[in-house]
């Protein structure tokens, strides 16, 4: 008989007590139990290939401290409980060997392959946007090439830095080229970043990704936007990656390359929730970067939109939603 892992429940013991995991629930850092779990947090506290400001390698721990505050384990929007739906853990943070980037890489891979060999859902906590990459490796080893669904202020396709190819700005090339991602399934939305040249406007489309500015977003409004994102994914498995910095700087000032510009947390959170019916395999949220935000107010908003993430997971086995 497979076990139930859930939450604490904070109405019987203080959400200031504790080990500080996500939503509090048990942490269990063990590959044998993923057989009775149906998703994973997991933390990727690395930020070597970071550009200008460090501080996302201590994002996972303020993600957590601050998710007894912003997720609770029942969806109003989307009606349904967590943990009546789901067995669920925090897994712990995979390793890294800092300064050294193709290592802390092939770590992350190694990490991640036994969610997605079991069919656990991942919901992972970055770290710099070039953590996805060795995810989407593991990934597409058990999966082939997958639908990217990707929210972020910037392109992150670029095909080097300073002469080297792994940077938080390149992930989404490799992905393409290493034929991670299906590019044709594949879109970015809310991008706004100041650019190099006018050269850097097409090297997402010359891949094959669809492009959503976010000034195209905001004259669309997020209605439109999640049509758009259910018509070029379909009914293929996904992986859907949140750049933290997709928020304007008013929302998520907690990051290290904030574009003004930007969304609300209530904007995103339609967004993510409009998504429900896809068939997302895997999750993560990156750049949450604590040093640049006393008020943790970014990472309140990660937290939240984790939950979202979760709860799609539990809307999905509740209604039986199969592809």
């Amino acid at each position: 008989m497979k076990k139930h892992y859930k939450a604490k429940n904070s109405l019987k013991s203080p959400r200031f007590s504790g080990i500080k995991t996500f939503m509090r629930m048990e942490n269990i850092e063990n590959p044998e139990v993923l057989d009775d779990v149906d998703f994973a947090v997991v933390g990727l506290p690395y930020d070597t290939c970071a550009s200008y400001r460090v501080g996302t390698r201590l994002g996972p721990s303020a993600i957590r401290e601050l998710s007894c505050l912003a997720a609770k384990p029942y969806s109003g929007p989307l009606q349904v409980g967590i943990f009546d739906e789901c067995s669920g853990i925090d897994y712990g943070d995979l390793g890294s060997v800092p300064g050294y980037i193709e290592e802390s890489f092939d770590l992350i891979t190694e990490g991640m392959l036994p969610f997605f060999e079991k069919g656990v859902v991942p919901v992972a906590m970055g770290g710099d946007h070039s953590v996805t990459l060795p995810e989407l490796r593991a990934c597409a080893k058990v999966n082939g090439p997958v639908a990217l669904i990707h929210f972020d202020a910037h392109y992150d396709t670029i095909k080097e830095y300073f002469g080297k190819p792994y940077n938080h700005g390149t992930p989404f090339y490799h992905a393409a080229k290493e034929g991670l991602v299906d590019t044709s399934k594949s879109i970015q939305v809310g991008i706004r970043e100041g650019l190099y040249g006018p050269e850097d406007l097409t090297n997402s489309t010359n891949l094959g990704y669809k492009v959503l500015r976010a000034d195209e977003c905001h004259k669309m409004g997020m209605e439109a936007v999640i049509e758009a994102i259910k018509e070029r994914v379909g009914t293929a498995k996904a992986f859907l990656t949140f750049d933290i910095d997709f928020l304007d700087p008013a929302c998520a000032p907690g990051t290290g390359t904030p574009v003004p510009g930007g969304f609300t947390t209530a904007q995103a959170l339609e967004l993510i929730r409009g998504l429900k019916d896809l068939n997302i395999i895997g999750y993560d949220i990156v750049e949450v970067s604590p040093p640049y935000d006393p008020t943790n107010i970014t990472a309140i908003a990660a937290a939240g939109l984790m939950q979202e993430f979760i709860s799609q997971v539990a809307y999905r086995k509740k209604n039986n939603i199969k592809f």
